[in-house]
Order: C-alpha cells, then structure tokens, then sequence
C-alpha cells in the first residue's frame, strides 16, 4: 500500500521541476511512511514518485519507481496484486530480482502489455506506467475502485497521484472550484466520479484506463471492466443448484478471497463490528489461521450508536484476540478538525469519524486489516432496499399530481405536528422510542412527486432535494443517474439499486471513507467480499436466492452461520455512526456557528445563506433533526478553511 504521484510536460523540465515531484511525493508520506523515492526523465519531461508502505518483500528490491528488466518500462504502483505469483508463473524462464509483487506487474506488462495484465490481475490497485519506447503514459485503476487515482491536465503538464493534496506542488496550481460537484455533494455527501472538487481534475474511474500520448489533446478513459457488463455477463450464465450447493460455493469463494488477503509480511489484524460482513470475514480468516486473529471494534457509550457489545461476543466465540475501544464525544469530536486534511475534497459521511477511530486503534497493533465492506451491496443488506420497492408500489397506485400535492402539504405542516404525533405514539405499548414522523416526514415528501421508481430511490438517497438551488451557480447531475437503458437489462427494481450503489455509492463514499480513513494512519484495508470473482458470482444469483422476503444477504447469513451460533448475529441492521445532530446542538454549536456565519457565507458566494441559515436555527432550537443537511455544508465549510489557497471561487 502506498502512495503514487507523477507528471508528464510537453518540453524537457525546467529547474523547478526537479524539485517539483520531490515535493509532491513527500505530501503523500502518510500513505508510506516506509521509504519514498522519485524517479525522473528531464529530456523528456517525465517524472514519478513514490511513497512505500512495505507490506510484501520489505527489502529494497520491492522499492518504487521500479523499472523493467529489459528498460523499456518505468512504473509507480499503489494496491496489492493478490495473484501475483500466478502473473509469474505466466513469465516461464524470467529471473526475478525480489519477490514483490509490483515486480511481478511490471515484468508481466514488458511482456504482454498493459491491458492483458490487467485482465489478468487480482487485486486492488492504481498505477503509472511509463513506456520509453511508445513515449507514452498509462494510468490505470482496478475493477471496483478500491484504490484512488486523480489526473488532470495543469498548465503545460499532466499531472497524477494518489491524492489531490500533492498537486498543491505543482507550480502554479491554483483551479477554480467545481461548483457542480458541490451540487453533487450536497445532494450525495459525496462527489461521484469522474468529477473532483476541482474544474479539470478527475478521479480515473474504476475498472478504466487512459493512455496519455503527446499526439492526444484530450485523451479520454477506457473501460476495462464495469460492474454493469460485468453483471450481465454473470446474469447470461445464473447458477443453477440447490440452497446447500450454493452456500458451498460461496464459502469456497470467499474463503479463497479471504485467505488470499491474508499474505503479508507483517502483522495483520481485522476490523469487527459485529455485523453479518465482517464477522463472516474474522471467521473465515480464523479458520484458516494457526493462531488467534487480532480482531478491532470501537464503541460509544450511547446504546443507539454502539455495537461493541456484539463485536465482543462472536470474538470470543471465535476466540481472536480481540482489542476494543469505548470513544468517548471528546476523541469522537478530535477528529473533525483532521477530516479536510487527509480527506482532500468535502465529504460528508460522518461515519468517517468512528472509521478513522476504528483504523487509528488497529494501527497500533497491525499494518493490514481486511474489513466487511461490500456485502452490502452485493447482496441487498441495506434497508432502504426493501423499504424503496414497498414505497414505490404504495405510490404507483396513485397519479403523479395528487402525490405532488400531498407533498406540497407536508412540506406546508409544522413540524411541532409531526411531533406530536410521535408523542401520541410513543405512550402505546411496543412501539419504538424514534422520531417515526418527525424526520421521516420530510424526508419523504419529496420522494412522492417521483415519476419512477429509480427517482424513489435516488429520492431517498439525496440530503438537499434540490441543491442547485442552494449552491450558487451550481448544476444538479441528478438525471443522469435515472437511465433508462437499465430498466430493460435488470427489469427487477431491487438490481439496479445494487448496480447503481456499486457504481457510485460504494466507490465513492464507503471506499473512498476506508482508503482516507485507513491511510491516514498508515495501515493498509483490504476488501475480501468485492474480490471480483465474488462480485461476479453474486450476481450469478438468482434475485430469489440471493435476497429472501424474510432475510436480506441470505448467502452470507447462511455462511456466517456454518461458523458462529446465529443468535449472536441475527438481528436488525444497524449503522456505523455518531450522534452528530446531538453534537451539533451542544458541543459543536460554536463551531457550527463560526462556520456558517451568514455574512462569511455572504462573501464567499459558494452557497445562497438563507436557506442554510433557516436549517440551522431550526435545528439549534431542537425543532427537527437536520443533521444529514447541515452535515454537508459544515464539511465543505471545514474543507474550504484548510483549501483557500489552493482554489478560486
């Protein structure tokens, strides 16, 4: 695991680009802490750099750049290539100087090329790859998006990296801000690919490639593999055997994906939340591991936050060597402060303070964790999954113009309504201690004008309902997320949730969230559960088998239960969060306050201040909770506090 930069003039360096890519390189030290070195070409304006995280061969034969034996190849690789003994052996009678496995890449695309190593790789990774010979550069990413890469063209140069912040080096750099992506993120609370925060900076998105050639003006990314083809390749040819062959194959295939994932030079450990994922991960790694497993999970003491408790119970069945940590508001809160530095473009999803919690207490103890994530959406694990197709058949039934006045008058109702109704409800017997209305209400009033039911779901997606209206200048890209073309490759509603949070969602919240979270703090994450051969046979599936009217990810479910008792995992969904609306009213009020003081949003010009100001005071005064909203804004706002510099408005 590491962290990779480079660029790439049209004319041989100046004097200050030798400096440059030193600079660059030394931004990303976190994500290798290990050693860092650079490589460069001055007559023909190339140069690369990178930062080492040592996790396979420590010694200075695994070090990067790394060229090939035969000349003709430069490469900066970040990620870890799970299969790369089988890229060797593809190398018959080829000497190999160490035994790691960004030799094995290099060696294997001096031989078959670029895109045939791809094909043939498993692993998560980015990587820069120059070829002397063509004059030409190639930046890849893997198959799900696991590993991060940005470019962009600065000036007189391309430049790339792992991260945004080691452009800040680039002389001159200085972008205007991209105001549709912060239309996006307020919408989202996160910005989806190809867009950054940054006018002309791009995220390479997954499973794609791009080969920069100075006879290319505007080169533009290939794909490689996408979860769509790649889900109806495995629909064309859907499994065919009984409930026992399938929870077999399944378990042979993530115990191959996990045991993989497990190689590594130094010590390794995984997260735990007690959750169906990652507990069936922890057990097939213990399974297959002479000796106990470290094993992480953090806690809050505030019961609706907390799954500690259950964390412990299925580390003590399975016997690992289990570390927690019980964070209290104060540690929770030091992170805030941390989230614009290592996450270099506004993001919103406050589970990324409990992450980087999580990752900071493995760290440690371990350099690698595995974690759970993907289970999720590969076999229909989030609620609003069932929620979405049971709102939609409610709505259907009634035409589209009496629904938008029915949202219209909820929108109208006070909200001191709502809440009494909650009150009412609450002295029934056996009804649950949650605002049913209060939120929910709101939240839900936009979704009734929908028109169908990708629009419910994208609906119930979306914080700001219409953030175009909020950001000034802003465009709103949500219409392009409602393709048709889907509705006639996957009829069923469920799938194409799942295909569309596997191609935005997951990529560009949750592993966007593990990679930032887990980097900061120099510890590599690995993702058993989206090893693609696992991606590909989950969609195999029939829908029946995979999802059941009773049980969500029942393949999993059925796994996990060949390994703990179910009663120690057998219950409701519950997230990984924080109870930010709580904070926000008490101790981060100041802080909120500062942040969104009407006059500094008056002269930035980013965002229209009144509607963000009604949003605060009506949660400062306990009238609703508006946590999710004014999370996104207090984000950007954080993240322009430690960006000015660096952008024009």
């Amino acid at each position: 695991m590491c962290g990779i930069v480079g660029f790439w003039t049209k004319k041989p360096f100046q004097n200050k680009d030798q400096s440059c890519i030193e600079a660059m390189t030394n931004r990303l030290h976190h994500r290798g802490p290990d050693a860092g070195d650079v490589w460069q070409d001055p007559s023909r304006g190339v140069a690369l750099g990178h930062r080492r995280l040592s996790i396979i061969d420590l010694s200075v034969e695994g070090a990067q750049p790394m060229h090939s034996r035969d000349g003709r190849w430069s490469i900066v690789f970040n990620g870890e290539i799970y299969n790369h003994e089988v890229l060797r052996n593809a190398l018959k009678g080829h000497v190999f100087r160490g035994h790691s496995d960004t030799e094995s890449l290099i060696e294997h695309i001096a031989v078959f090329g670029v895109l045939d190593t791809l094909h043939a790789m498993n692993g998560m990774f980015a990587f820069a790859a120059w070829d002397h010979k063509e004059q030409k550069m190639w930046l890849a990413r893997d198959r799900i998006g696991i590993k991060p890469l940005y470019y962009g063209q600065w000036a007189d140069r391309w430049i790339f990296g792992s991260e945004l912040k080691s452009f800040q080096d680039v002389p001159g750099f200085r972008p205007k801000l991209n105001r549709a992506a912060v239309t996006s993120m307020l919408r989202f609370n996160y910005i989806p690919a190809p867009e950054t925060i940054y006018t002309g900076i791009h995220k390479l998105p997954p499973g794609h490639l791009i080969c920069l050639a100075r006879d290319t003006e505007a080169p533009m990314p290939e794909a490689w593999w996408t979860p769509r083809e790649a889900a109806l390749r495995a629909k064309s040819s859907m499994f065919e055997g009984t409930d026992g062959e399938l929870v077999d194959q399944l378990e042979s295939l993530l115990t191959d994906a996990v045991g993989i994932r497990m190689a590594a030079d130094v010590p390794l450990g995984a997260f735990l939340s007690g959750g169906l994922d990652s507990s069936t991960v922890v057990a097939l790694m213990q399974a297959q591991s002479s000796r106990p497993v470290q094993t992480f999970s953090i806690g809050f003491h505030e019961a609706g936050f907390n799954e500690a408790t259950h964390a412990k119970e299925i580390a003590a069945h399975l016997k690992t060597q289990h570390t927690e940590l019980y964070v209290t508001p104060e540690q929770a809160r030091d992170v805030i402060p941390l989230i614009p530095k290592y996450w270099d473009e506004p993001f919103s999803d406050s589970s990324q303070i409990p992450t980087f919690l999580v990752c900071q207490l493995a760290r440690q103890k371990v350099t690698v964790a595995l974690s759970g994530d993907g289970g999720d959406e590969l076999f229909g694990g989030y609620n609003r999954y069932t929620r979405a197709p049971k709102i939609w058949q409610l709505l259907s039934k009634a035409p589209q113009w009496t629904r938008k006045m029915a949202a219209a008058s909820v929108m109208r109702t006070p909200r001191l309504a709502f809440r009494g109704l909650d009150a009412a409800l609450r002295l029934a017997p056996g009804v649950p201690q949650l605002p049913l209305f209060e939120d929910k209400a709101y939240k839900a009033a936009p979704v009734l004008a929908a028109s169908s039911a990708d629009e419910v779901y994208l609906g119930l997606l979306s914080h700001w309902k219409h953030p175009d209206t909020i950001v000034k200048g802003g465009i709103d890209r949500y219409a392009q997320y409602v393709q048709k073309e889907r509705n006639s490759e996957f009829p069923s509603f469920l799938e194409r949730m799942m295909l569309l949070d596997a191609e935005t969602y997951m990529v560009d919240d949750i592993l966007t969230k593990v990679d930032r979270a887990s980097m900061a703090v120099s510890l590599e994450a690995r993702v058993p559960l989206l090893d693609h051969r696992v991606f590909e046979f989950a969609w195999s599936i029939p829908l029946e088998q995979r999802v059941r009217a009773d049980r969500t990810k029942w393949p999993i479910y059925e796994v996990l239960s060949r390994h703990v008792p179910t009663p120690l995992f057998d219950r409701p969904k519950m997230g990984f969060g924080v109870p930010i609306g709580e904070w926000l009213r008490g101790p981060l009020k100041d802080w909120g306050e500062h942040l969104l003081d009407e006059r500094r949003l008056r002269e930035e010009g980013v965002f229209d201040a009144a509607p963000i100001r009604k949003m605060w005071e009506t949660h400062c005064r306990g009238d609703a909770n508006m946590r999710y909203g004014l999370w996104d804004i207090l984000m950007f706002q954080s993240w322009l506090d430690e960006h000015k510099k660096t952008v024009e408005l």
